[in-house]
């Protein structure tokens, strides 16, 4: 094979997060929207290790709103420290200046209708198409124990810089087209606002009919293991209401994919030891006129026995090291050679949550305050997260005597619901 000199060779990691763009056949939409779609990604698992994508996972990225009306769409910076820390740049967001406004209430509403309606209509055939995966991969007992779930989350679509487009350059611009959205990076960044998590607790819950079923004060511990490398353990901990000390209860895997099969587990110690989800669609909507974007993601869970006795001995050890201290970043600390154990296990992360879960037969809405702190990089985050599990979908596809037609129609009356109390419209 012929020499290939370093700066002509092509790197995976050098690539976008995302594979390139793709037209596709789309469902009427209506008049002045956009949507733009991509490929499913082909990874198993993203640079971090911590999430991972099934083999043939589906991934797009849709653009709704006013995009094409005029020419006043463009990227703004936006003020994200630990993006900014890890990435040495700002990222930006893709806004509209004069995003249309119904002249009243039923305009308003019409328009809220037929985006939210053509969404589900795009986004249906891939939800179909990957559950009938999971089905599939559930009857033939490869996800052994296996929980599908569907989620939508809501932040911010953060778009950065690549060697052929510039952030700065972008900025210049007093217009963004779609092919230079197609060439750059993108982050889906969950962090909200207090406002916005307080709204949606005191004003939104009681319109979507669910309660209030349970408050948790979790402490996330995210251990490294020298014998798996590129794996992560995440152990959940509690505080003891006898002693006001640190216990473990639950503990989750990030593994590779190859790792799964040669992970070797006996008796169960813990309450339950998970795997991490596994992702087998995404799909991220730039919502322009709106100040939220969203993600709908459908990925499955799979529980697994226990660590063996020895091993569970060194994870104890690190939990009761860890010291509450409510001044530091992630809320734990350890003291000087204890947040290690045993030349195996090391403390690589840590964070501290605060959630109120709530339920109703159909959804399942999750309200957090999460405090993080990664020691790999020294860098601290606290966020506000909303998300919310379409609990009645999942268990509609999963009946095989279901119309679809019948549970199509829910799905898109889940995505109303959405449009209308969870995406805030821009000012």
């Amino acid at each position: 094979m012929a020499y290939i000199p370093p700066h002509k060779r092509h790197s995976k990691d050098s690539e976008s997060e995302r594979p390139s763009l793709i037209p596709e056949r789309l469902a009427p939409l209506p008049h002045k929207q956009h949507m733009n779609l991509k490929l499913p990604s082909k990874r198993k698992y993203d640079k971090s290790g911590d999430i991972v994508y099934a083999d043939n996972a589906i991934f797009k990225w849709f653009i709704v709103g006013n995009f094409d009306a005029d020419q006043d769409n463009h990227l703004e910076p936006i003020s994200v420290e630990s993006f900014e820390q890890r990435m040495g740049m700002k990222p930006l967001v893709l806004v509209n200046n004069h995003p249309p406004k119904g002249n009243d209430e039923e305009g308003e509403s019409t328009t809220s209708s037929t985006l939210s309606e053509s969404v589900a209509v795009n986004v249906w055939p891939d939800l179909l198409t990957s559950f009938e995966v999971v089905r599939n991969k559930m009857e033939s007992k490869e996800l052994d124990e296996g929980k599908p779930s569907m989620v939508a989350r809501f932040g911010n679509i953060l778009f950065h810089g690549t060697p052929s487009v510039r952030s700065e350059s972008v900025l210049r611009k007093d217009h963004v087209d779609e092919t230079t959205l197609r060439r750059m990076k993108r982050t889906f960044y969950t962090n909200t606002s207090y406002s916005y998590m307080e709204n949606i607790i005191s004003g939104v819950v009681p319109k979507i009919g669910v309660d209030l079923v349970e408050e948790k004060n979790i402490y996330h511990i995210k251990l490294s293991d020298r014998t798996q490398p590129g794996s992560a353990l995440i152990c959940k901990c509690r505080i003891n209401d006898i002693d006001k000390k640190l216990e473990l209860y639950k503990a989750s895997f990030l593994l590779k994919i190859h790792q799964i099969s040669e992970l070797k587990m006996s008796a169960s110690i813990l309450d339950l030891v998970e795997l991490n989800p596994i992702r087998h669609m995404v799909i991220d909507i730039s919502c322009i006129d709106k100040n939220l974007d969203l993600r709908l993601a459908l990925y499955t869970k799979r529980i697994i026995s226990a660590f063996q006795d020895d091993e569970m001995h060194s994870i104890r050890n690190i939990v009761n090291s860890a010291i509450l201290d409510p001044e530091v970043k992630g809320g734990l600390r350890w003291p000087l050679g204890k947040a290690c154990s045993e030349d195996r296990y090391s403390v690589i992360g840590v964070w501290h949550t605060i959630a109120k879960k709530y339920k109703s037969p159909s959804l399942s809405l999750k309200a957090r305050h999460v405090d993080r702190f990664d020691f790999k990089v020294a860098i601290g985050e606290s966020t506000f997260e909303v998300n919310l599990k379409l609990r009645r979908i999942v268990s509609h596809l999963q009946e095989v005597k279901i119309e679809r037609d019948s549970i199509c129609d829910v799905f898109k009356d889940n995505l109303r619901m959405i449009w209308d109390h969870f995406l805030c419209g821009r000012d």
